[in-house]
């Protein structure tokens, strides 16, 4: 934040002063982006300064859409979707687990490379012994003990997990698998992680 700071301080300023058109302003704020990026994965700059359509036609609603407007967002998020190699929709819960915890993904600080983690106790509360838990999110504790490990309740958890636009157009839960953060591997782990009884999720 102290490097992004002085350059969006320098573009304030410098429209303030000379009465600089909006798209110049935007010009401006967008180079100053990218200075502060400089250096970092490169997908955490395009994710920063390069809106896909949905994320276009949210801005432009103030995540309100229309309804014809959220169901062809939908449908265009659906048909996104990808799914593990193996077929397998429930990995191992114990990986799910460490990657729930893995705060990493998309950070500017990222190593190139870095497998990305899902952070999912930021929003949620998962493990009820774990206390430090966000609230932005619904309560996941004991999700697997209310809905099973059904076929469908793993297809739809591995879904709402890889892009929460399929099912909510303008979703304020990050698109783990559509932005490449997770893996479908590692989206199949925290199914398991959700579901699966011997999970201290549902213990």
């Amino acid at each position: 934040m102290t490097r992004i700071l002085p350059g969006l301080s320098a573009v304030v300023l410098a429209g303030c002063a000379s009465m600089l058109s909006d798209s110049e302003i935007a010009e401006r704020a967008e180079a100053a982006v990218r200075i502060a990026f400089a250096g970092g994965a490169p997908t955490n700059l395009a994710r920063v300064v390069q809106q896909d359509d949905s994320q276009r036609l949210c801005s432009k609603y103030r995540d309100a859409p229309p309804a014809e407007v959220a169901q062809a967002i939908e449908r265009g998020e659906r048909a996104a979707l990808r799914y593990p190699a193996s077929g397998k929709l429930m990995g191992d819960w114990r990986e799910g687990k460490k990657v729930a915890e893995d705060t990493a993904g998309m950070l500017y600080s990222d190593p190139p490379g870095r497998p990305g983690g899902g952070n999912c106790y930021a929003c949620h509360r998962l493990a009820p012994e774990v206390l430090p838990y966000g609230t932005v999110g619904p309560s996941l504790t004991g999700y697997g003990s209310a809905r099973g490990t059904s076929e469908g309740s793993q297809r739809y958890t591995y879904e709402r997990i890889y892009n929460a636009k399929a099912f909510v157009a303008c979703s304020a839960m990050p698109r783990f698998g559509h932005n490449g953060v997770l893996t479908p591997e590692q989206i199949a782990h925290i199914v398991a992680f959700l579901l699966h009884p011997e999970s201290p999720v549902n213990r």
